[in-house]
């Protein structure tokens, strides 16, 4: 498993334009067989900051995502959106056992 955090930070105007893009590409992305989880979550004290939280099947899974066509559609729409560089840390599974994702 490789766990992935993606840190996003949105130009406040754009909040909802991101989360109905970022909900689309999520929504798509659990239906690939690489991904076991995709979560979505939106920082409670400050709306303009969002994780998303990308579980891995494989070391191979985030470059088959990436060829995706909902995957390049967001990465396209919502590169306006930033109001900052989005950021990424890899994380490797500790618990539970891959076998229990």
């Amino acid at each position: 498993m490789l766990i992935v955090h993606v840190f996003v930070h949105v130009k406040e105007d754009q909040v909802d334009a991101f989360k109905s893009a970022t909900l689309d590409n999520a929504a798509n992305s659990i239906q690939e067989a690489g991904i076991a989880r995709f979560d979505v979550v939106q920082q409670a004290d400050d709306p303009t900051k969002f994780v998303l939280i990308e579980v891995y099947r494989n070391a191979d899974a985030p470059d088959r995502h990436k060829e995706t066509a909902h995957y390049q559609r967001w990465r396209e729409s919502v590169a306006p959106m930033m109001a900052s560089p989005r950021q990424s840390i890899k994380y490797a599974n500790v618990f539970p056992a891959d076998a229990d994702w």
